[in-house]
């Protein structure tokens, strides 16, 4: 604490009020009204969004206009809940005696941002415990699903190779072979055909690309197979090999658009949440000068 003396040798030391600058009861109101006025808009949303979705082909809107619509309802909500919030918080504190003007519109907004990130935690982990409750119920019946399937895949995966090891030596064993007896047996036996071809087209995904002694083999297999002619065969196996490839495009493609969209919800979310704590502190700061605007003069007698 500084003390100064004045030129008639009074002491002069500055005034410390014994309050704390934190107001905490209008920074919870502000920030129960931003989580009410949040929740009621996000079931508002949910409602309109269930509009747009209908199970009849044709009748929902694309998923690209639901993403945009969800986007903006969210920025929206923000908003308003941060500008509702802040203004209640504003509003509510009492006015601080005896404090500069400069630091008024400090505590304002230091108010309006504190109730504003009190009601974002509050959200985040609400919305949060609601999606660890559906991915669990999903995940449950995911579980029972796989487990009746379980059975059924058990006995086709111990009749054939499940690692990576296996397959690769499977398929190396085949090449080996090809010339005589795998050759022999994959045209004379349904079974040794169909894993055979699996494992090419398995270690083909795995490569990358399936070379041209497999695809000629392949062709081999289904001319003997559909007593299709040996061209007609190789025209069979380049269409189904190039539907292949445009199914893993597709899937790429699709993860890409996945990979874009998070990035640009991520991004948009929190510039979204950065102008909801600017709108928080302002409103708070509006709030607490036409709080300080309004004040009674009480009048005192004087005697």
């Amino acid at each position: 604490m500084s003390v100064s003396m004045t030129d008639s040798g009074e002491v002069a030391a500055p005034v410390e009020s014994s309050k704390s600058a934190m107001t905490w009861g209008p920074i919870f109101g502000g920030a129960a009204a931003a989580i009410g006025v949040t929740l009621i808009l996000l079931l508002l949303g949910s409602g309109l969004g269930l509009t747009m979705v209908s199970p009849w082909s044709g009748q929902s809107s694309s998923l690209g206009t639901l993403g945009i619509t969800a986007a903006i309802w969210l920025v929206v909500v923000q908003w308003l809940s941060s500008a509702l919030g802040g203004y209640v918080t504003g509003r509510l504190r009492t006015k601080w005696a005896a404090v500069h003007t400069d630091e008024v519109f400090f505590r304002d907004t230091a108010h309006g941002f504190i109730s504003w990130a009190l009601a974002t935690i509050f959200v985040a982990g609400f919305l949060a415990s609601s999606l660890t409750s559906l991915a669990g119920a999903g995940a449950q019946a995911v579980g029972s699903t796989a487990q009746a399937v379980g059975s059924a895949a058990g006995t086709a995966a111990a009749s054939s190779a499940t690692s990576p090891l296996d397959l690769s030596t499977a398929y190396f064993t085949d090449a080996l072979l090809r010339p005589d007896q795998a050759r022999a047996a994959a045209t004379s036996n349904d079974a040794a055909a169909t894993s055979e071809v699996s494992r090419i087209l398995l270690n083909g995904a795995a490569e990358g690309q399936i070379p041209d002694d497999d695809k000629a083999y392949l062709a081999t297999i289904v001319s003997a197979r559909t007593g299709l002619s040996e061209a007609d065969a190789r025209a069979r196996v380049d269409t189904v090999l190039k539907r292949i490839d445009d199914a893993k495009a597709a899937t790429q493609k699709a993860a890409d658009e996945a990979r874009k969209a998070a990035a640009t919800t991520a991004l948009l979310g929190s510039l979204s949440l950065l102008v909801g704590a600017f709108i928080a502190a302002a409103a708070a700061a509006l709030g607490g000068s036409q709080r300080d605007a309004e004040e009674d003069l009480v009048v005192t007698s004087r005697i």
